[in-house]
């Protein structure tokens, strides 16, 4: 069990260092953001408050579970099958956060957000793998 709370520490350091590069819905949101307009909807600062809510929501959400269920769904084979599974499961639970919360039926909707929290995820989740692959 010290190896998954390991991995789930590593993964979540992972996710938090490629939320550096900001996303692209971010972007656009601070750049529509006036920063001395009294009037303005979302102050810029909640934007960034917003992006580090999606880090640690998608941490708990999705890398946590997706990380133990599985890896215990590739227990005994090699560390690419277990990646894979931890990667199925992460684009399942990815897709119902992001249907969940962005409340639309529209694929095209999703889908944007779906890629972009999977690509960073994908390389939390690879940590994962290693980590929990390593020390047990």
């Amino acid at each position: 069990m010290k190896a998954h709370l390991a991995a789930m520490h590593l993964s979540g350091a992972v996710l938090l260092l490629t939320f550096l590069v900001p996303p692209a819905w971010a972007l656009d949101a601070y750049g529509a953001a006036p920063a001395h307009d009294p009037s303005a909807d979302v102050p810029p600062f909640m934007i960034f408050l917003a992006v580090a809510f999606w880090c640690v929501s998608y941490h708990v959400a999705v890398q946590i579970p997706s990380g133990l269920l599985g890896t215990w769904l590739g227990r005994n084979r090699g560390a690419g099958v277990m990646y894979a599974c931890v990667l199925v499961v992460a684009g399942v639970l990815t897709a119902a956060l992001s249907w969940g919360v962005l409340e639309t039926e529209r694929l095209a909707g999703i889908l944007p957000v779906w890629a972009d929290l999977m690509a960073r995820g994908s390389l939390g989740m690879a940590s994962y793998v290693w980590l929990s692959r390593r020390l047990t």
